[in-house]
């Protein structure tokens, strides 16, 4: 049976095609997103760094105005307001996060490098029996509707994305009711690798699918084709349409299995230990780097983290300087297995659990 049911904040996330009309509108909205986000971040920079004070989402929002009347900047005003404003915010959180020490300082748009995108707020776009369409925009969005919205859904904001390959898709934030899993008395143990994606504490290992070995001559091949291109060229961008295409595909694919995997952890296990990895100190390493890239931990552990958060299950983080793969999680011996590793990140979860405290080595 049920054990309940709560209401979270979900993002489905369509294919869509613009006619040419919505192309260059959608164009020229993410050029001016692209500009409002580094000017207000080089004004974020330039007051930290000359003044040592922090700029307030207030005193962005008066520039942008200031911006939209300036002779030189009045092409601002042309796109909704809406999505010049969700950009400040954008970068509002970004801010709060580094303060935070989670991720590092924000970092400037590039063209052609960073994928395009737009948030719309409610009064910025409509949606109505089944089709949606944004403002300053002729017609309804052709969208492929893979999957349906929640019954009774209202979308709070959609965002427009393109990326490299110059596929447009929209991703619709709604409110939904989402019943609570059958509660099971299973918990799991997960240890990441390389040969094997994740060895489990039942003794199960799931082989790794390297999706970017597999494509790795056809990548290569096409990255070749792209270094013998003129800069500026229109062979050379098409070259690199070529190298997006292959490493989209790629992407897609590990997205899907790491989807699948996921949910299955989730569904079959109330209580999931993982180990807290330093994926980006272990990037440092040359030899591996490219293989933990592919593996992607921290994808998989993000998208464990907010599914169980869905459903009111248990996430528990093994701190990285437990030795999982060294102690025999029956004797006590030295060894080194994967599976005996799950074994311990599961022990050393469930302490931390009913302690709650980190998991350390000992001290001899």
């Amino acid at each position: 049976m049920a054990v309940g049911s709560q209401p979270v904040k979900r993002s489905y996330r369509y294919r869509f095609y613009p006619d040419s009309e919505q192309s260059a509108q959608l164009a020229a909205t993410f050029g001016c997103v692209r500009y409002v986000y580094n000017r207000a971040l080089a004004e974020w920079s330039r007051a930290w760094r000359e003044e040592r004070r922090r700029v307030t989402l207030a005193e962005t929002g008066r520039m942008l105005t200031g911006w939209k009347r300036d002779p030189e900047t009045l092409w601002l005003a042309e796109p909704q307001k809406g999505p010049l404003q969700a950009t400040l915010r954008h970068l509002q959180a970004a801010f709060v996060n580094f303060w935070a020490q989670r991720p590092g300082f924000p970092s400037f748009k590039r063209k052609g490098r960073t994928v395009d995108a737009a948030t719309y707020f409610r009064n910025c776009f409509t949606y109505r029996d089944g089709r949606a369409g944004l403002a300053k925009q002729g017609r309804p969005l052709d969208i492929v509707w893979s999957r349906p919205l929640p019954d009774g859904a209202v979308p709070s904001q959609v965002t427009v994305s393109r990326n490299s390959r110059g596929q447009y898709h929209l991703s619709i934030l709604v409110e939904e009711t989402v019943t609570s899993l059958p509660s099971v008395d299973a918990r799991v143990g997960v240890d990441a690798g390389i040969t094997a994606l994740v060895a489990l504490s039942t003794e199960e290992k799931v082989t790794n699918p390297k999706r970017e070995q597999r494509d790795r001559v056809r990548l290569a091949r096409a990255q070749r084709n792209l270094a013998h291109k003129v800069k500026g060229s229109r062979n050379r961008a098409k070259a690199r349409a070529r190298v997006a295409r292959i490493h989209g595909r790629i992407a897609d694919r590990r997205r899907d299995f790491l989807h699948t995997l996921s949910t299955r952890l989730i569904r079959e296990n109330q209580t999931v230990a993982l180990e807290d990895l330093p994926v980006r100190n272990l990037l440092r390493n040359h030899t591996l780097a490219r293989a933990i890239s592919d593996a992607s931990w921290s994808e998989l552990r993000r998208m464990v983290e907010y599914k169980a958060g869905w459903y009111g299950w248990t996430v528990i983080e093994v701190d990285r300087f437990y030795p999982s793969s060294k102690t025999c999680s029956s004797c006590g011996a030295i060894h080194d297995r994967d599976v005996n590793a799950a074994k311990n990140i599961l022990a050393a979860g469930l302490a931390v659990s009913a302690c709650g405290e980190g998991v350390r080595p000992p001290r001899w």
